[in-house]
């Protein structure tokens, strides 16, 4: 499959040989959930469709800490643009000094001269393609008529997750459960404001919300251990599990993949190093038992979900493909619109 060619694409992709700069304020401005729904739902066809070329993910830890790097890369022939994003998290002292605990940048380069053609801050990536991700998983594998939803995590991708839930399934009812001291009150006086025909409630305990719901959306710094339990989720329910990306991190009981339907964005990089991988080192399952990949449902290859009984469990860990194809969308707006520097190396 040749890359993309077209003049006006050439243009986009800047052959011009100059940088774009865009900073976090500049893709604030830029960022409009429903593009990036699209955008991230595009990508995933892109993967099953046989045009992305995605390495594994290079992970990084500073010894004797929590902080971690981590970098995804990706090639989309589709899209004619190939991309890096680099991520850290975990520097808690960071707050002492005013900054956050983690900085994300994403680059974009040009496939077919490999010019460097946008360096953008990427915390909005971070956090909207993962709503997305999260989304898009809620609208194919949850039931129709899912319409409670517990939010496990009430931290900025919580919240982002609800609001991209909230688009496209009709949510009645929301219980959160944040682990620090008022999460829940923070969470629940912003996002009441946003939907004020939707009741929101504070659990006590996680066990609370995931007995509620037809929908769970995990989303925490997964420090906790196996917290979410089988035995809690009625039949029908669906969980999106995100919090855990490393390995060392865990979320999910790992009885929860007994026989449920598992689908990942990556197969090979959820059995490395999500809770699909704590389930497979469980020996609760192995990985003939993952149904298929996001991608394979969106396109068609595979069903989602087949009846209103079936327990299905989403595991991401996140891939190159969701920062590139948010990325050249923001990219490409904000040369319409006239934002960013241009920078040249050479």
């Amino acid at each position: 499959m040749p890359l993309a060619d077209t003049t006006d694409e050439m243009k986009i992709r800047g052959i011009r040989m100059k940088t774009l700069l865009l900073n976090n304020a500049e893709v604030g401005q830029l960022v409009d959930l429903d593009e990036i729904y699209e955008a991230v739902k595009e990508g995933y066809a892109s993967y099953n469709n046989g045009l992305v070329i995605q390495p594994g993910i290079q992970h990084l830890n500073k010894p004797d800490s929590h902080a971690t790097f981590d970098f995804k890369t990706c090639l989309d022939m589709g899209s004619g643009f190939f991309s890096m994003k680099s991520s850290s998290g975990g520097f808690d002292d960071n707050v002492k000094i005013g900054q956050l605990p983690g900085f994300n940048l994403v680059y974009l380069f040009d496939a077919e001269t490999s010019a460097c053609s946008c360096i953008m801050e990427a915390n909005y990536i971070r956090n909207l393609r993962t709503a997305a991700s999260a989304a898009i998983a809620n609208n194919y594998l949850a039931r129709k008529d899912a319409s409670v939803y517990f939010a496990y995590g009430t931290g900025r991708i919580g919240k982002a997750s609800l609001r991209a839930t909230m688009r496209i399934r009709d949510i009645k009812e929301v219980y959160c459960f944040g682990w620090l001291d008022g999460d829940n009150e923070a969470f629940i006086s912003e996002m009441s404001k946003e939907y004020p025909d939707v009741k929101f409630y504070g659990c006590d305990t996680p066990e609370e919300g995931a007995r509620k719901a037809d929908i769970i959306v995990s989303v925490t710094l997964a420090r906790k251990g196996p917290v979410i339990k089988k035995e809690w989720l009625k039949p029908g329910t669906h969980i999106t599990e995100i919090g855990t990306d490393s390995v060392g991190k865990q979320e999910l009981d790992p009885n929860c993949f007994d026989g449920t339907k598992i689908v990942n964005d990556s197969i090979e990089a959820a059995s490395q190093f999500g809770d699909t991988h704590n389930a497979i080192e469980a020996g609760v399952i192995t990985k003939d038992d993952i149904y298929g990949e996001i991608g394979e449902i969106i396109t068609g290859q595979k069903a989602g979900r087949e009846n209103d009984e079936e327990i299905t469990v989403y595991d991401t860990v996140g891939m190159g493909i969701q920062d590139l194809a948010m990325g050249v969308c923001i990219y490409k707006k904000a040369l319409k619109a006239g934002l960013g520097t241009e920078f040249e190396f050479i």
